[in-house]
This record gives C-alpha cells, sequence and structure tokens, in this order.
C-alpha cells in the first residue's frame, strides 16, 4: 500500500473522470485518475472521433449549462494548443404540432438562441438531400458544430498530468472502502485519498456496490452506423453540412441524430440514440439490431444520398436513468464520495466540462 495520500481519487478515465481530474489538478488538488483498461481504448462511452455539441435543448438547465460548456471548451482549446470543436450548425426536425418540437422551439426563443426556423417550402433549397417529413418542422441551431472527442480527450489527460495528476491506467478497481480516508484497491495497488470521485460510465454501479449503493442505471450498446455517400461530398463538413436531429421518427421511437462525414471520407455517421441492454463487460454478446432496421428505413426515406446499408458499424456503450437525467451528487452515507453517471441520456457527452466542474465544486461543500 502507498503511503502517499491523495487529495481525491478519480476512478474512469473517459471524458467526465478525465475532465474531473483535470480541474482538480488546475485547482492543485493532488489527485490520481485511475482506469481499468489501458489508454487508449474503445470499451466505454468516450471513444471516436466526434460528437455533437450544441444549446439545442428542451429543458433551460441544459442550455444553461451548455452557455458555460463553450466557454469551457474555448478555454481548453486555447491551453492545449489543438482546434477540438468545429461549428457546423444543427438542423432538428421533429412533428411541428408536437410537444417535443414545440417545447424546443419555445426554450430557444426564451433563451435567444441564434436559430434560423426553416419553412417547408424553403427546406430544400437550404438543406439538399434530406427529405423533410410531411407535418414536420425545421430550425437550424447556428451555434451547434463537432466536437472532436478523442482528441479532447487526449488533450485533457494531458493537460492533467502536466498540472502534476497521476494517470495510472490497466487498474481494475477491485475495493472501496469508504472513510475519512477512502482506500482503493486496484489488481496492482492500494491507494488513499481524502475524497473520491466515481466517474465509470457502464461500471458505475459495480463500483457503487462497494459502497453500499445502487442507482438506477441501465446500460445499453449503441450501434454507430457509417454509411457511404453515393456521391461522395454529399453530406461532408466540408460542404457544410450540418449535423442533425430527427426528434420522434415514429411514434414509439427514440430520435436519430446524425453528423456529416467527417472522420471518414465519403462515409456519414448516422445513429439511433438507444440500443439494447447489456452487461458493460459482455458488450459484444449483444447482437441486436433492431436500431439498424429503424435506421435503414429512414436512411432510404430521408437522406437520398446515402446507400441505405451502413458500410461501418462500431459500438458504444450509453448509461441512462429512467428520466435520461444524469446523476450528480454525493454518497448519501459518505459525503466525500461523489458520484456521476448516466451523462449518455442527454444525447452524447457533449457538455463534459461544465459537469465536470460540478463534480469539482460538489468536493467543494464536503
Amino acid at each position: 500500500m502507498s503511503s502517499e495520500v491523495f487529495d481525491c481519487i478519480v476512478i474512469g478515465a473517459g471524458i467526465q473522470g478525465s475532465c474531473t481530474a483535470y480541474h482538480l489538478a488546475k485547482n492543485k488538488q493532488k489527485t490520481l485518475l485511475l482506469e481499468q483498461f489501458v489508454l487508449p481504448h474503445s470499451r466505454g462511452s468516450s471513444h471516436g472521433q466526434t460528437r455533437v455539441i450544441r444549446k439545442t435543448y428542451e429543458e433551460d438547465f441544459y442550455i444553461q449549462m451548455m452557455h458555460e460548456s463553450y466557454e469551457l471548451w474555448a478555454q481548453l482549446e486555447r491551453e492545449a494548443g489543438v482546434e477540438l470543436y468545429r461549428r457546423t450548425g444543427l438542423l432538428v426536425m421533429g412533428p411541428e404540432n408536437g410537444k417535443g418540437f414545440s417545447r424546443l422551439k419555445a426554450t430557444m426563443q426564451r433563451h435567444k438562441i441564434p436559430t434560423v426556423f426553416l419553412e417547408k417550402q424553403e427546406f430544400s433549397q437550404h438543406i439538399p438531400n434530406v427529405n423533410l417529413a410531411d407535418g414536420n418542422g425545421a430550425l437550424i441551431d447556428t451555434t451547434a458544430g463537432v466536437l472532436y472527442a478523442d482528441r479532447a480527450l487526449r488533450a485533457v489527460q494531458r493537460l492533467f498530468q502536466s498540472f502534476g495528476g497521476v494517470i495510472k491506467d490497466g487498474e481494475k478497481v477491485i475495493d472501496i472502502r469508504p472513510g475519512a480516508e477512502v482506500t482503493v484497491t486496484t489488481g496492482s495497488g492500494v491507494y488513499s485519498g481524502r475524497s473520491l470521485v466515481i466517474t465509470a460510465g457502464p461500471w458505475a454501479n459495480t463500483l457503487l456496490t462497494h459502497t453500499g449503493l445502487q442507482l438506477p442505471l441501465k446500460v445499453v450498446k449503441i450501434n454507430v452506423c457509417y454509411w457511404k455517400e453515393k456521391i461522395p461530398g454529399t453530406y461532408s463538413v466540408g460542404q457544410s453540412f450540418p449535423c442533425f436531429i430527427e426528434m420522434e421518427p415514429k411514434e414509439g421511437e427514440y430520435d436519430i441524430y446524425g453528423l456529416p462525414s467527417n472522420e471518414y471520407p465519403g462515409l456519414m455517421k448516422v445513429c439511433y440514440h438507444m440500443g439494447s441492454e447489456t452487461e458493460p463487460d459482455e458488450r459484444d454478446k449483444q447482437t441486436d439490431r433492431g436500431d439498424i432496421d429503424i435506421l435503414v428505413r429512414y436512411v432510404t426515406r430521408c437522406l437520398p444520398g446515402l446507400v441505405p446499408v451502413p458500410a461501418v458499424v462500431e459500438s458504444c456503450m450509453y448509461t441512462v436513468t429512467p428520466d435520461h437525467n444524469f446523476v450528480l451528487d454525493s454518497h448519501p452515507t459518505y459525503g466525500n464520495i461523489i458520484i456521476g453517471a448516466g451523462f449518455s441520456a442527454f444525447r452524447l457527452p457533449a457538455a463534459p466540462l461544465p459537469s465536470a466542474q460540478l463534480l469539482y465544486l460538489r468536493l467543494g461543500k464536503n
């Protein structure tokens, strides 16, 4: 057992845990960041090259968080000296008289988010090669764009280390003993910290078992699909094609979202915002392709410039709560253990920096 006592130990080096550790180290807290897999890896929820960042939310508090998020991403870009964000705009389509789309419009207007509302007759002029469904409205969040996810994760981990932070990867946590000093045991060592942050994504409840707590979290496997452009460049970021969200494409279905072709030239990412429940340690045993069937029908109907068969299918995991809002709180029994979980629920980890700051600030209250 190491005699060194950290101010904080963070378990889980995905984007939430890494950003939390970065804020801690930047504020002169001696911080250890533990990761069960050798970095980098593709076993969790933070891998891949791109994510959507937007202010297009139905809830006021998410929009308020996103104002800060944009500022913090710009600050991180300056510190890291690398481009992490590219503005593309976000096209949102949904039933014009539906509750979700109506709430979204009202919230955007209330917060004065720069938005273009597209009329049916002008839609194809502004957004070629997309078929707007009958009865759907459309708007564009002009501030939205693409975050370069893998690049951001590398940048924030590098900055964390530059502030004196310690990363130990390939160390799976096998025990947590709460107390005034929390003891964390991995397969390779035993570490002590005055506080503990658990940001373990799909493995959150596995770790919380050691603290006598379980949260209502569901882990699902997402099929991340890339579709070939019939004419290369049709939906490319270079041609100013926006990210998009199709709200409730059919009753009882979840949203569909897409990002312009970028990371794989000639391939556009279009995904279903839900998957089938899985065990995180046995992710690939889940072989359900019902979401891909939904996407094939959608691409055929609405994106005529794509070949309606996915050219590449990758895997990711979401961790979701019953109300699809994340959990960020202190442990009900141990005030020096902070929990962050369920961030996948608000459509990809687009706002990790403010939520990571909240994790840091929550520590300061204990």
